[in-house]
């Protein structure tokens, strides 16, 4: 087996794709130039896009507020509140498809629809908060406007709309009646926010919203003096920032990679999240272990049945590397009838890529605290809130992001941190963002 470990080391290395030669020091300074260079308007990977949206005051309590949730193809209606000891509380839930998910609907179908599924909640509440989970640009007001929408969703025309004024347009035009106070975030800046309703007697100097599943992306806690971009702020508050960080185009892609990332349907865009995000951690570990086949590191056999692979999910890695011998999925099909070589080689450059991630997810979050300036007392950590299904169950991913967190961002930075899951995060932050802006 050292044989073949070497091996892959040695392609790995060929092909700039070790994570042992990723330094975390240096690529930490690079990210945390990106980010103050994103909050100076200049030149920048990373939009660091304000929202307006800060944590300084108190949540009401037994207060109801309207939540929506827009994020995939599905979009949640609750009614949400706070009891007196800081536990949420949600009513009215309801589940229903995303407008324009089976067909292209116009501006007007979009957010009449919108105001339709407010129906049974409408009155119970003259404050929605809206965590919407395709890119808006938030203004000062905490409405957004469209940018764009992914292919799933066909509303062409909403496109360069604002979210809250055209839904409060549908709402007061229909039977439902008076105008919302409506405040937008997104996923990022929801998981955040959901933090401070989760704490469970801890104390937290600052939060960090933090998701890795299909993509990813980060949000923090900064100052309004450090955003120098944005012009009439209260220069002695702050506001969440998000950081779009898998938009960070500064990270060393391997040739693999590169090729990959030129396949794409967005060649050089958001290469970070191409190189850890559960949508691209799939394709790109079987990229690899069929560039390795082709370099003579399997047998000719296993080469040949791994081009008959269609693709390969993030899941099916998770399989391949939890049961490498069930002889379930496409990776352990493929290798079946392959000797335990053939098997181990196809391990070790899969899970060097899940070593990689790991190391590259502890950057984007050690720069994130560091940014923030904040943990340095033991006993008021940074609390990151994390979400996404890549990050809590592929195999083996958060236990190495922690060490590398420990290693890099305790013990060399002196920053402590604490990560934390919060069931139903987007509604609570969301419904957080409602109650108090």
């Amino acid at each position: 087996m050292e044989e073949v470990k070497a091996k892959v080391t040695d392609f790995l290395n060929i092909n700039e794709m070790n994570p042992a030669h990723i330094e975390m020091e240096k690529m930490c300074r690079i990210f945390l130039q990106e980010m103050e260079k994103g909050l100076a308007a200049e030149q920048s990977s990373l939009a660091m896009l304000p929202t307006y949206i800060d944590i300084e005051r108190k949540i009401p309590l037994n207060k109801p507020v309207i939540v929506m949730d827009a994020g995939g193809t599905n979009f949640r209606v609750a009614t949400l509140s706070f009891d007196k000891e800081g536990n949420s509380k949600i009513k009215n839930f309801k589940l229903f498809s995303m407008p324009g998910v089976k067909q292209q609907v116009s501006k007007d179908e979009f957010f009449n629809t919108m105001a339709g599924y407010l129906d049974e909640v409408v009155d119970k509440s003259a404050n929605i908060g809206f965590c919407f989970s395709y890119p808006i640009e938030i203004f000062p007001n905490k409405d957004g406007r469209v940018l764009f929408f992914s292919k799933e969703i066909k509303a062409d025309e909403v496109a360069g709309n604002m979210i809250g004024e055209n839904l409060n347009l549908a709402i007061s035009s229909s039977k439902n009646g008076d105008k919302k106070n409506i405040i937008l975030l997104n996923d990022t800046v929801a998981t955040l926010l959901a933090g401070r309703a989760d704490v469970k007697g801890m104390s937290f100097e600052t939060y960090i919203g933090f998701i890795l599943g299909t993509g990813t992306n980060c949000s923090y806690i900064e100052t309004n003096k450090n955003i120098i971009k944005t012009k009439d702020l209260d220069l002695t508050k702050s506001q969440i920032v998000n950081v779009e960080s898998g938009g960070f185009d500064k990270a060393p892609q391997g040739k693999i990679d590169k090729d990959f990332d030129q396949s794409s349907n967005s060649p050089g865009m958001y290469t970070f999240e191409k190189m850890i995000s559960g949508a691209y951690l799939g394709p790109i570990c079987l990229w690899t272990v069929r560039a390795a086949a082709e370099e003579g590191l399997l047998s000719k056999k296993s080469a040949e049945k791994l081009k008959e692979i269609k693709e390969i999910s993030t899941k099916d890695v998770n399989d391949f590397m939890s049961y490498p011998e069930a002889k379930s999925g496409p990776l352990s099909s493929a290798l079946q009838s392959a000797g335990e070589k053939d098997l181990a080689t196809a391990y070790y450059l899969i899970d060097r890529l899940i070593e990689r991630a790991a190391k590259l997810t502890a950057i984007n979050l050690s720069s994130a605290a560091i940014k923030s300036g904040k943990g340095h007392n033991p006993c008021r950590p940074v609390c990151i809130v994390a979400e996404g299904t890549t990050f809590y169950h592929l195999k083996s991913l958060k236990r190495r992001v922690e060490y590398y967190l420990k290693d890099y961002l305790v013990n060399q930075k002196g920053v402590f941190y604490e990560i934390i899951n919060v069931e139903n995060a987007t509604l609570i932050g969301a419904a957080i963002a409602g109650l108090t802006n």
